[in-house]
């Protein structure tokens, strides 16, 4: 019997069905939450946040197979550009008005702008940075990562007005970032990511990671697909940056500091470094985790680094390793092997 195959657009109807349910089940959950309703809110959003932060670092650190240390740094100038844009339209007096659906075009022109802004810092950094490999690479762009820091903080004495407003941090910005809208960027930065990886670019940035001298052998550009993945991986963390501005309304340099980028780090690699689904658990779950072992602030850290001690040494490899789950593929092999009368495993 031959074995069932969906096509390309039943696969992408089945996820934006998957899609709703979740958005649902989220919304039911904050709804039914009371109270407590915010506070969870709140949660998501940072969850949100940071998925995007992990899975757009996955894209260097799992796929090309590079070490960057500089993530803070595009999401630092991706918070500050969309900020200082939001800052200078309407958008606070309409939110306070009511009137969301007007401020929508502003939030995406300043996504945008955070984006362009990001992966242009990404190509000046990437283009000199990506010739070195393994540590080498990820002491140069934690120098980049805590230069853009240092010139936030200093910049507005440079250019003799307020620009940044230095180390007393940009204030009063509009609080655009909802849930709704962090759902939505966070499902389109994912689409992008998966939509990149499974085009001939994909492929040819797994095959650097594999073998970069036989990569280059068979004519791929390894410099041009280094530089790619390197600048698509920074317009992704300024779009959380300029997110992140619109959630906390106030940004400080002090926050983008390389521990940061340590933090994003951390997430990919317990999740798994290639795995686009284990960057999102892990985001998840590294988020979440604080707040559930709140109630033990004396012992919150200590279980929080314990558990990350077991992980590295049980699995080496992160939560996920490379697997990446698709609902497609779980389909055809359940339908497959009912065809196949072998039943489905447990």
């Amino acid at each position: 019997m031959k074995e069932l195959k969906l096509k390309t657009p039943v696969r992408y109807l089945i996820n934006t069905v998957l899609i709703v349910i979740l958005w649902t089940l989220v919304t039911l959950f904050v709804a039914g939450a009371g109270l407590k309703g915010e506070y969870y809110r709140g949660i998501l959003i940072t969850i949100g946040i940071n998925i995007i932060l992990a899975t757009s670092l996955n894209v260097v650190c799992g796929y090309l197979g590079q070490l960057p240390l500089g993530h803070a740094g595009f999401m630092a100038v991706g918070a500050y550009a969309g900020a200082i844009f939001m800052k200078s339209t309407p958008a606070s007096q309409l939110l306070r008005a009511g009137n969301n659906a007007a401020v929508i075009p502003y939030i995406i022109i300043a996504v945008l702008i955070s984006a362009v802004v990001a992966g242009l810092f990404g190509l000046l950094i990437g283009i000199p940075a990506l010739r070195l490999k393994g540590d080498y690479l990820a002491i140069i762009t934690l120098g980049f990562g805590e230069i853009i820091r240092v010139v936030l903080t200093n910049i507005d004495s440079v250019l003799g007005f307020k620009f940044t407003y230095g180390a007393s941090g940009l204030a009063r910005m509009p609080k655009f970032t909802s849930l709704n809208v962090i759902f939505i960027f966070t499902v389109i930065c994912l689409f992008l990511i998966h939509v990149f990886m499974k085009s001939r670019h994909g492929r040819a940035v797994l095959s650097i990671r594999d073998n970069e001298i036989a990569a280059e052998s068979v004519g791929i550009n390894t410099t041009f697909y280094k530089t790619t993945a390197f600048v698509f991986s920074a317009m992704l963390a300024g779009v959380a940056g300029c997110l992140y501005a619109g959630y906390i309304g106030s940004l400080y340099p002090s926050t983008f500091k390389f521990m940061k980028s340590i933090e994003i780090l951390v997430m990919v690699v317990l999740g798994g470094m290639g795995s686009m689904l284990g960057s999102v658990i892990s985001a998840i779950v590294l988020t979440a985790l604080p707040e559930i072992l709140r109630s033990f602030s004396d012992y919150r850290m200590v279980a929080y680094s314990l558990a990350l001690v077991l992980m590295m040494l049980f699995r080496p490899k992160g939560l996920m390793g490379t697997y990446d789950f698709s609902m497609g593929n779980t389909i055809e092999k359940i339908v497959n092997r009912i065809r196949n009368g072998k039943g489905v495993k447990a």
